[in-house]
């Protein structure tokens, strides 16, 4: 499983619930399509964390890179209904940062042979 991590802050006036709606809106279309296998969002608690990571925090699962580039290439086209979604998720935030993480080790790894 490849892991696309998130962190944002929701811009000035924005309610929580907004955010939270839209983005389940947002992942619930990219699930239905088949272009992830599963989402999670959530918020810091009680202010802990460090300080260089926003609020909020979302995980997406995809299978492997293939899905994840399906669907980076699914919302780059811009168009019909999850244009409106991803917009709906981009307006409300701020100060994102991404990073990508996989499950390890990976299922291809193979033990015994490594030079490093």
């Amino acid at each position: 499983m490849d892991i696309y991590h998130g962190w944002c802050d929701l811009k000035p006036g924005v309610k929580d619930t907004r955010f939270a709606d839209a983005f389940a809106r947002y992942m619930s279309h990219l699930k239905r399509e088949g272009k992830v296998e599963s989402y999670r969002l959530t918020r810091r608690k009680l202010g802990l964390g460090p300080s260089h990571l926003a609020e909020f925090h979302f995980m997406i699962e995809t299978r492997d890179m293939a899905q994840l580039d399906d669907a980076f290439s699914f919302v780059a086209t811009r168009a019909g209904e999850i244009e409106g979604e991803h917009h709906g998720v981009n307006s409300l935030v701020q100060n994102v940062t991404f990073a990508l993480y996989r499950d390890f080790p990976d299922e291809v790894r193979k033990r015994g042979e490594e030079k490093f």
